[in-house]
């Protein structure tokens, strides 16, 4: 049984409200040209950079904790590792050319290439890939959990919480968000790792408590199943996320540099949220659902006004994703879809 505090639920709502007024403060200079809403005028620098480009990167954060729950540190190295190495040669070997190109989306350089019908086609698959509704279910399931509404508020509830900054706002707003919620997702964490290595023990708790295979790098998974992992890593090439922000950066150089720094953020994250996932466990090995492995050791482990801090930071994990998928797909169907469909009918007549 998951229950809440004041404490915890004005923390939550504090939260929220710092999201939405740093989204309509920071999105008060945007301006109304494409480049300036859709790409921040193309002047990212490096430090906002790293950070909408890692918080944007763990969305899925309660199948991560499920992931670890279940398999161990064959999460990290298929959830991570593969993802590290091929964002690497992303920032090598595309970054620069990506920049320099100054186009907007995935689709404006495929209709550049290969024509109008290959860039529309295009802008199907990148809306789908960019579909923001796993993350809105996520933020619903976990406004439902915590303050004990149906799921149909929930979903508008969040929805809100991410869209209303960004009409105004554009891709700026979606930035400085990223940032707030960047300090929290790893604050989160780092504090309930503090508490289970206070409360349970260090490395000799988990090696004494945790299933062997579940502290092996490939736990009992069969090569077929790891090389599989790592070829869905490969749609890292094809990230609409990673060509937006390479589009927005300063210059080529910010890019390259941003995204290479990333990985060293993304690997610290990865370690404090699959340390997490082998706590819980550790702890509860027998959570009937262990997509809620993280809240119940939350549950186990926080007191009141820390659990709350910690629900903040799965928010900002999920938030932070939410918000970009959603500034992604809004772009594709207003400019690759939209825009592209009048420009051609004005051209027609």
């Amino acid at each position: 049984m998951i229950s809440f505090s004041s404490l915890d639920l004005i923390i939550i709502l504090l939260f929220f409200l710092i999201v939405l007024l740093i989204g309509f403060i920071s999105g008060r200079k945007s301006g109304n040209d494409a480049n300036d809403y859709l790409l921040s005028g193309r002047k990212v620098g490096l430090f906002l950079f790293i950070l909408t480009n890692v918080s944007t990167w763990y969305g899925g954060i309660l199948g991560v904790g499920e992931f670890t729950y279940r398999y161990g540190l064959v999460s990290w190295f298929t959830q991570g590792f593969p993802y590290y190495v091929f964002a690497f040669l992303f920032a090598l070997f595309f970054a620069k050319k990506i920049r320099e190109a100054s186009l907007f989306t995935i689709p404006d350089k495929l209709t550049e290439v290969y024509g109008k019908k290959a860039g529309m086609f295009s802008a199907v698959i990148v809306s789908i890939l960019v579909s923001p509704a796993p993350y809105l279910l996520m933020t619903a399931n976990l406004i439902s959990l915590i303050f004990n509404l149906n799921i149909i508020p929930s979903l508008f509830i969040a929805l809100f919480l991410s869209l209303a900054y960004l009409f105004k706002g554009g891709f700026r707003s979606d930035i400085y968000t990223d940032v707030f919620q960047f300090i929290i997702m790893f604050a989160g964490f780092i504090l309930i790792l503090i508490f289970c290595g206070e409360k349970l023990g260090g490395l000799n708790f988990l090696s004494s408590s945790l299933p062997a295979a579940h502290l092996k790098l490939t736990g009992n998974a069969s090569p077929t199943f790891i090389i599989v992992w790592f070829l869905i890593a490969l749609w890292t090439f094809a990230d609409p996320g990673f060509h937006q922000r390479c589009y927005a950066a300063k210059n080529g150089n910010t890019a390259m540099k941003g995204i290479i720094i990333s990985i060293f953020f993304w690997a610290l994250f990865d370690f404090l949220t699959t340390s997490t996932g082998l706590y819980a466990r550790a702890l509860l090995p027998n959570i009937d659902q262990p997509v809620l492995s993280y809240p119940l050791l939350a549950e186990s482990v926080l007191t009141s006004g820390f659990k709350g801090f910690f629900y903040a930071a799965l928010f900002a994990t999920i938030m932070s994703t939410f918000n970009s998928f959603l500034f992604l797909s809004g772009t594709t169907i207003g400019r690759d879809f939209i825009f592209k469909m009048n420009k051609v009918r004005d051209e027609s007549n």
